[in-house]
């Protein structure tokens, strides 16, 4: 096809197609219906007729903004956002200042991890959660004493948040997150040694695993990528000592049923679907949770 004088050249691979306008070495063939620039799965943002870029849906291009019942969304049906990446950055601060504040006081850390105290000290089973203090589930996935396991963890939530959240738009991705992370502290609380202190946004984390494989295979990425990175960091899991594998699975699973949920309803009942998994998620971290206290109690 032919191209306008004057308009932009676009980068093309082998086969001809032009690379993305925001991401030069990604080829696509789609194009935006408003500017015709070329767009990838990633800035792809559902409209009325096709897809469009996240700029022409800010309003770009000169046109102004469309009526409110017409604005794109994304995949996931989303609200399209200005800073894609603004949870992301809100989650990894929270995540720092809590790193900050336990290294600058002697106790604080004793009443965030999932289970007894930290450092590792002698403690009963029938303390934390199961006496009642169910917070310790939610404070424990944003709570790091080691240097690198927060820098591994934000570093894996800034590469696989980032896109997931553009995605997703912010609601939906809040809440695989969040979901994810209790599934990962439940599956700990269940199965994991009552003697054993556990804490880090590791669940979480590869929550995010699972639910950008399923976006990846939705949009025809390459899977190979996201599987060998997977691969390298389960034999991690399993074989380096100090690494709760019941979070990483619990997290898991639980990212994988939201995010297919997410990216797989049908566009009539898309808010029904996704956030009734949502709730079947946190049905079954609840039913986890008091079978495993009443175990222990």
């Amino acid at each position: 096809m032919d191209q306008a004088p004057g308009s932009p050249q676009e980068p093309q691979d082998a086969q001809g197609l032009s690379g993305c306008y925001r991401h030069p070495d990604r080829p696509t063939g789609v194009l935006c219906t408003r500017c015709e620039r070329p767009i990838c799965p990633e800035c792809m943002v559902s409209a009325s007729v096709g897809f469009q870029c996240p700029e022409c849906v800010r309003g770009g291009s000169g046109t102004g903004h469309a009526p409110a019942a017409n604005q794109p969304r994304t995949v996931a049906g989303g609200t399209v956002a200005a800073d894609p990446r603004l949870v992301t950055k809100v989650l990894i601060g929270i995540n720092v200042a809590v790193f900050i504040a336990v290294h600058a006081s002697d106790t604080l850390i004793n009443h965030l991890v999932l289970l007894g105290s930290w450092p590792p000290a002698p403690f009963e089973p029938q303390e934390g959660v199961a006496a009642g203090q169910w917070y310790r589930l939610v404070t424990s996935m944003f709570t790091h004493t080691q240097v690198w396991h927060i820098a591994f963890n934000m570093l894996s939530l800034w590469w696989l948040g980032g896109p997931l959240e553009a995605a997703l738009g912010r609601a939906r991705y809040l809440a695989l997150f969040l979901v994810s992370g209790l599934a990962g502290s439940a599956a700990v609380y269940a199965f994991g040694d009552p003697h054993t202190q556990t804490l880090g946004a590791s669940g979480a984390v590869y929550g995010l695993f699972g639910a950008t494989a399923v976006l990846m295979r939705r949009l025809n990425y390459d899977l190979r990528p996201i599987i060998a990175l997977f691969v390298i960091n389960m034999i991690f899991t399993f074989t380096w000592a100090g690494i709760s594998w019941q979070a990483h699975v619990g997290g898991l699973v639980g990212g994988l049923v939201v995010g297919y949920a997410m990216v797989h309803a049908p566009r009539e009942r898309r808010a029904l679907v996704q956030y009734g998994a949502c709730a079947l998620v946190l049905a079954a971290v609840l039913g986890t949770v008091l079978v495993r206290t009443a175990q222990l109690t």
